[in-house]
């Protein structure tokens, strides 16, 4: 059994061997954590993690717990567990990590919600390019398979997800396990009505069930004593454009200029900070030096935590060509089922190229500003919203900077070019 007079920071997800050992084995991680509880007791730890505050990992940060409920509500006992460790996000790698080094802690997770939800069924759904997250998930899966299971084994098999940006998205994961197609679907029902295979469908992040899994094993206190803010407990963020990026295991609350310190940036080399990936936002870092990685403050101040990314432009890179690069991605990687993101999306990325590059028309700035309002909610799913609302966030943050790059066709950088997110 786990000793639970370790600190809480010695039992979190990315504890255990160090991450030159490669993945942890099944006999390591039982010997670290101990079994989980039995499926009988599973559907009790739904309370538990609501008790515990747990908020998902996959970037919209809905309560863990009420998912399950809902889903569990409806199951019947022929629900399905979709484990969406597609991570299609271009800066993030923190579910790539947990799956690469913790597969059997992403494995407990999905046992305990399909004994919680009353699920025949688990599929593990991959991104494609994450060779050593799907080839470690593929060993904990036959290593289980070849043990006495405890608790009772459900069918769990595996399915690479596409290299898209969208195909992460809980429609769409759904829609590419049943009819190869990871597209987002629009229209009701919903997975947690009518998912794979027609069954109740809970789709929940590697991260969220890496922790559930912790929870079930040492409870909801034990969880809600990590946390410096209202937020509680801990999370895995992407740290980019700093001397030493990675994947790190913080406390909610931790600043920005915490993980600026541990990623060796100062603050004087750094004009802004992405916060949440391509579908979060910039910050000027005057702004957000102090400010407290919390999804509920975050949140409340019209920002975003996200998958956890944090990603520092330094001083002399361009906002304005950075902001083009990204609003270019997001154009390539519509799902092609609506005219606001195929012709709207790819408009306003030409254009903000155009600004980016110094050769602006007289209206291109005005013209995406216009175009930004008019493309918000209109998409047949939610991606053109993230891709114009990191958009607004530029245009706020490096305002002087596309005004003088789209009337004198100047940068004000050292180099005009970029150097981060």
């Amino acid at each position: 059994m786990p000793d639970l007079q370790r600190p809480v920071h010695q039992r979190r997800l990315l504890d255990g061997p160090p991450a030159l050992s490669g993945a942890e084995t099944l006999t390591s991680h039982v010997a670290r954590l101990g079994q989980l509880p039995p499926r009988a007791a599973s559907r009790e730890v739904i309370a538990t993690l609501e008790a515990s505050g747990l908020l998902g990992r996959g970037g919209a940060s809905f309560p863990v717990g009420r998912k399950w409920r809902t889903v569990a509500e409806r199951s019947g006992g022929r629900a399905t567990v979709l484990v969406n460790g597609a991570e299609g996000e271009p800066l993030s790698a923190k579910d790539r990590v947990l799956m690469a080094l913790r597969p059997h802690l992403v494995l407990d997770g999905a046992l305990l919600a399909a004994g919680a939800v009353g699920a025949e069924e688990i599929v593990v759904y991959v991104g494609a390019a994450h060779t050593a997250a799907r080839r470690s998930l593929e060993r904990a899966i036959a290593e289980r398979s070849a043990t006495a299971p405890s608790p009772p084994a459900i069918p769990t098999r595996l399915v690479v997800a596409p290299d898209r940006y969208v195909a992460g998205e809980e429609s769409a994961a759904v829609h590419f396990v049943t009819e190869a197609d990871a597209r987002p679907t629009v229209t009701p029902p919903r997975p947690f009505e009518r998912g794979i295979g027609g069954r109740p469908t809970l789709v929940q992040n590697v991260e969220s069930l890496g922790h559930a899994a912790l929870i079930a094993r040492f409870g909801a206190d034990w969880f809600r004593a990590a946390g410096r803010a209202e937020t509680r407990g801990t999370a895995l963020v992407t740290l980019t454009g700093v001397d030493r990026p990675g994947v790190h295991e913080i406390e909610l609350g931790t600043t920005v200029a915490a993980l600026a310190d541990l990623g060796g940036k100062a603050r004087a080399d750094t004009q802004g900070v992405l916060l949440g990936g391509y579908f979060g936002g910039w910050a000027a870092i005057d702004e957000a030096w102090d400010l407290a990685l919390d999804p509920i403050a975050l949140k409340a101040s019209r920002r975003a935590f996200g998958c956890g990314v944090v990603s520092f432009l330094a001083a002399d890179a361009c906002g304005v060509k950075t902001t083009a690069r990204i609003m270019d991605y997001m154009a390539g990687q519509s799902a092609a089922q609506c005219g606001p993101c195929v012709f709207g999306l790819r408009a306003i990325a030409d254009v903000t190229r155009r600004i980016g590059d110094g050769a602006a028309d007289t209206d291109d700035l005005a013209r995406i500003e216009r175009w930004a309002g008019q493309l918000a909610g209109r998409g047949a799913c939610r991606h053109p919203d993230g891709a114009v609302g990191l958009l607004a966030s530029a245009l706020s943050v490096f305002g002087e900077e596309f005004v003088r790059h789209a009337s004198l066709g100047r940068c004000s950088r050292p180099e005009f070019g970029e150097k981060a997110a």
